[in-house]
């Protein structure tokens, strides 16, 4: 506990590893929002498509 507090208490400027680690954390984040987001906007485009591509009959089934 007594660590702890004195890290709070720290005054120093942050050194390069916390740096490191920070954009390293973000980096990550980032990368996996856009995987995500990727799929997400992908598979909305294929539902676009199929809605664009289908028959008449075949309209109200593929673009709920």
């Amino acid at each position: 506990m007594t660590n702890f507090v004195k890290m709070i208490k720290d005054e120093s400027g942050a050194s390069a590893a916390e740096y490191a680690l920070i954009l390293a954390i973000i980096g990550a984040t980032v990368a996996i929002a856009s995987i995500v987001l990727g799929n997400a906007i992908g598979g909305a485009m294929n539902d676009a498509s199929n809605c664009l591509n289908a028959t008449a009959n075949q309209r109200n089934a593929a673009c709920i």
